[in-house]
């Protein structure tokens, strides 16, 4: 079944029929109903003035606003005066609350699907909700605003013609390291998400595999206290102790430069001990083959040679 597009609100006439009301510095607004759908509504990443018109109408007017902490979207709607009913839904309960909104859209309700901050479904639960909803028939309208990759793209001053978004890495170093090895090949603007018990192992990793890039450190964007640092991965990591961990981390690394179609020997070595710490020289050769665009005979000496030095450190006293 195929959901038909249509206008969100209800017919000429309805505006503020059912008694919603928003309030914006002091003036009350009346909020239209919306027809039955699920919306997914963008929220401030920061800065609770960040919220777009259209946003507050259709909150004010849902009949439930699912969201992933009720406490921080509670802090959303008591500072613009909306009632709405609010309802859990985050990745924990996901599987037990998906079947119960859409339940409720089954039964002709307005439904308004909220992230903790910025755009829904990007480093959220939301895409099998919407997916389900879809294959159900139900109406899917975005209400679009604010989205941190975007804006840490716009103030990075790198390029944005064309990024690749990769959200949060690997928290084990091994597993991070060869993912950034992979993400080195993109020939893309790349941002990444990073908590602030991490950025600096983070910053470490990315100065050993991309430390000659462009890159920008984008933190607690559009709040009180938003920094925005530039400067070469390399120096960035060098600096770290400097560095302010609290709050959320947006890194921005620009694109490999034009002549790195073949990965350099740093890169390659680092690539390759990441590897054989956890595969064997055959499988660690096949991976630098696909990634590296260096001979399969240079890798696998360098890989020989690699795995001899490291039987020889664990020796070591």
């Amino acid at each position: 079944m195929r959901a038909k597009a249509s206008s969100i609100y209800g017919a000429k006439g309805e505006t503020g029929s059912v008694g919603t009301t928003f309030s914006i510095d002091g003036h009350v607004l009346n909020a239209p109903k919306p027809v039955p759908a699920l919306y997914l509504v963008a929220t401030p990443i920061g800065n609770l003035a960040d919220i777009t018109l259209r946003a507050l109408e259709t909150l004010a007017g849902a009949d439930f606003i699912a969201c992933e902490d009720t406490r921080i979207t509670h802090r959303l709607t008591e500072r613009y005066a909306i009632s709405a009913q609010l309802m859990p839904y985050h990745e924990h309960n996901a599987a037990a609350a998906r079947p119960k909104i859409l339940e409720k859209l089954a039964q002709g309700a307005s439904v308004a699907l909220v992230s903790d901050a910025g755009t829904p479904l990007i480093s959220d639960p939301g895409f099998k909700l919407v997916r389900e909803a879809c294959a159900a028939g139900h109406q899917v309208v975005a209400i679009p605003g604010p989205s941190s990759v975007l804006t840490a793209l716009s103030v990075a001053a790198l390029p944005t013609d064309r990024f690749f978004f990769e959200g949060f890495l690997p928290s084990r170093q091994t597993a991070r390291r060869t993912r950034l090895a992979e993400l080195a090949r993109i020939d893309a603007t790349l941002v990444l998400f990073e908590s602030g018990n991490r950025v600096e192992d983070t910053l470490a990793d990315l100065a050993e595999i991309m430390g000659t890039r462009d890159a920008a450190i984008c933190r607690e964007l559009t709040k009180l206290h938003e920094e925005i640092t530039r400067a070469p991965v390399a120096e960035l990591a060098k600096n770290t102790a400097e560095l302010e961990t609290r709050g959320e981390f947006v890194l921005v690394i620009g694109p490999p430069p034009a002549d790195a179609g073949v990965m350099s020997e740093n890169e390659l070595d680092e690539m390759l001990r990441s590897s054989l710490k956890r595969d064997s020289v055959k499988d660690a050769v096949a991976h630098a083959v696909e990634l590296s665009g260096r001979p399969r005979r240079e890798i696998y000496a360098r890989a020989l040679e690699l795995a001899k030095q490291g039987r020889g450190a664990d020796g070591e006293d």
